[in-house]
């Protein structure tokens, strides 16, 4: 949409309208970022659940982050009743739908390990299909938090600055889906702006030898 990436930069109705979108562009099931359920109250991560369901999204999170600098994550109790919300909406609906649950404490500037696997617990124990908490770097507190919820799957945000562990090492601590957030499109824009680079800085056109090849591409679009 060429728009940051940032809380509350994109309500709900233009991220559902974006949905509605890949929804109808793809075969293939489709999970959404729907951040805070775009509302404080338990009531209204219901509806986004619900919203979301009824354009053909069959996943969603909900995370306990507020979006406010000042006070960025919820209680936890309310925070716990609004996934509790979500799980409502979900279970409600004639199919599958995959309710992730996340806890936002490790990237919003609170390392506060205990704090993050009581909350992913709770939102286990009231029904949330995946727990998340985005910012889990080492094999220690990855580890850690999938076995404080277990047998419930955990999630875990790799391609960020810092360590990495490859999908075997991960599979190995028993984290059972991996997600990439922005990565990709990084790793192409880098690729971009490298060539970008190259021209302008050295005016010569070995980018050409790293591209892929002009029929890949195009046959894409063909199939």
């Amino acid at each position: 949409m060429g728009r940051p990436d940032a809380e509350g930069a994109i309500d709900r109705e233009e991220t559902l309208a974006n949905a509605r979108q890949i929804v109808g562009a793809t075969s293939l099931p489709v999970s959404a970022d729907l951040e805070n359920g775009f509302g404080d109250d338990p009531g209204t991560c219901e509806e986004t659940i619900l919203l979301a369901a009824r354009l053909g999204l069959v996943g969603g999170s909900i995370e306990d982050a507020t979006g406010r600098a000042e006070d960025p994550i919820y209680a936890y109790d309310l925070s716990v009743e609004r996934v509790r919300a979500a799980v409502k909406a979900a279970r409600s609906l004639p199919f599958p739908f995959v309710l992730t649950a996340r806890a936002e404490n490790l990237i919003n500037g609170r390392a506060d390990l205990a704090d993050t696997i009581r909350r992913l617990v709770a939102f286990a124990e009231v029904g949330a299909d995946v727990l998340y908490a985005p910012g889990l770097k080492t094999r220690e507190k990855i580890d850690a938090v999938v076995r404080a919820v277990a047998p419930a799957p955990v999630n875990v945000l790799m391609g960020l600055a810092g360590p990495t562990h490859s999908l075997d090492a991960l599979a190995s601590l028993g984290v059972k889906r991996v997600s990439l957030g922005s990565s990709l499109a990084r790793a192409a824009y880098g690729a971009f702006l490298q060539a970008a680079r190259e021209v302008k800085q050295k005016g010569t056109f070995d980018l050409a030898r790293a591209a892929v090849p002009y029929a890949e591409v195009n046959a894409w679009f063909k199939d």
